[in-house]
């Protein structure tokens, strides 16, 4: 353990120590006065007044100075005056001394247990933060190469117990962050390798060619432009990607049924080369988000819905207002999606049996996913039995139309 820990650990220990210290003599104050004045208030008094006469007539000190028997009578004579006031006298200094040896002896008591208290206290505090030492030494062993270990705490279910199973928890959530991040590193360096490595073969087989043309030499320079564009639309989906997970930079009110219209018109031609029937059922739906961010999820959807088609298929648009809350949705025909690989197509580079070669990188749906969370958006998707997938997008209702950026 490091010198500032241990440090803050003596801190919050000596902080518990003198808690139960000064509460324990605060309690053992105050139930000393509580004692001292019953006892000083007990009526030690002496009562001035007389006994019955013995048969005899006469009349005892200690019957005068007790106060037994009945009202004086007859009165009392000089004598007996004087022993009674000096009985009493000395019964009020007795009272007195002993009020006096009581609080002392309770101070010296008090401040003996006190110390005692105080040293009980250091150990209980130290029982006290023991698991909580345990469980910094542990978090302290933990880094990126074995963040798989865990507390395992065993104990009662208390506070401690909840303690150590949340850090259990947000252990296993940067697990899972770091082998996403891993494989994202992984698969980004594999679709950034391929068309380099094509790109080099390009331009190696166009210089060792010894019967090079213009011709091929042309051929190649359009190959190698095909291969940049390809590179181009990956490093942009990246820079997307990232953008989106790192939160929003501004906020507008947009509608998506503008949006939507607008990226349908843009992707006219591509639908009626693909001979894909396309229905739109826009419905005006405002929400709060990046304008830019929103509309690439729009355009991400319904590039994945036309590029996983089937030939003479369909693709719907709707967008509208359910409750308090905008939708999107995009619903296609195409080639049946297992179910249980439905999850899988959010993953980035995930492009289940399809390859590279048709220019998608596996990364539109992971940006929709991205998008939707950096907007605080419900996304579903949906196999359709039928073949294709079934994709909403449910917006929180609008927030005031501040913009900030």
């Amino acid at each position: 353990m490091s010198l500032t820990a241990r440090i803050s650990g003596i801190r919050v220990r000596l902080r518990l120590t003198l808690l139960y210290s000064v509460l324990f003599l605060l309690s053992g104050a105050v139930l000393l006065a509580i004692t001292y004045l019953l006892v000083t208030q007990s009526g030690w008094g002496v009562r001035m007044s007389t006994s019955s006469s013995s048969p005899s007539g006469d009349r005892s000190v200690s019957d005068v100075i007790v106060g037994h028997g009945v009202p004086e009578s007859p009165p009392l004579t000089e004598t007996e005056r004087g022993l009674v006031e000096a009985a009493q006298q000395q019964a009020v200094q007795q009272h007195e001394e002993f009020g006096h040896q009581l609080l002392v002896k309770s101070g010296i008591a008090l401040a003996i247990m006190s110390v005692l208290s105080a040293a009980l206290g250091w150990l209980v505090a130290g029982r006290v933060l023991r698991p909580l030492r345990t469980m910094t030494d542990s978090i302290q062993l933990i880094s990126a190469r074995n963040v798989q270990e865990r507390l395992a705490f065993t104990g009662p279910r208390d506070e401690l117990k909840d303690l150590a199973d949340t850090v259990d928890g947000l252990l296993g959530r940067l697990e899972t962050a770091l082998d996403s991040h891993r494989r994202f590193v992984a698969n980004a360096a594999h679709e950034l390798r391929t068309p380099l490595t094509l790109e080099h073969a390009l331009l190696e087989e166009a210089v060792l060619d010894p019967d090079a043309t213009v011709e091929s030499y042309r051929a190649r320079f359009e190959d190698l432009v095909v291969v940049s564009e390809q590179q181009a639309r990956l490093l942009e989906s990246l820079l997307v990607l990232a953008t989106s997970e790192r939160g929003l930079d501004r906020l507008e009110s947009v509608d998506l049924s503008e949006l939507a219209g607008s990226v349908l018109r843009a992707t006219r031609p591509r639908a009626c080369e693909q001979g894909l029937a396309v229905v739109v059922r826009a419905r005006p739906a405002r929400v709060t988000g990046d304008p830019a961010l929103v509309e690439r999820l729009v355009a991400n959807l319904v590039d994945n819905a036309m590029s996983h088609n089937v030939p003479d298929g369909w693709m719907e648009v709707e967008t509208g207002v359910a409750g308090a809350d905008s939708f999107l949705s995009v619903t296609n025909t195409g080639p049946p999606v297992p179910p249980e690989m439905v999850d899988r197509l959010l993953d980035p580079f995930q492009r289940l049996d399809r390859t590279a070669d048709d220019g998608h990188h596996g990364l539109g749906l992971s940006i929709v996913r991205s998008i939707a969370v950096a907007h605080s958006a419900d996304l579903s998707v949906r196999a359709r039995p039928e073949g294709g997938l079934a994709i909403r997008v449910d917006f929180p209702a609008e927030k005031s139309p501040a913009i900030s950026g």
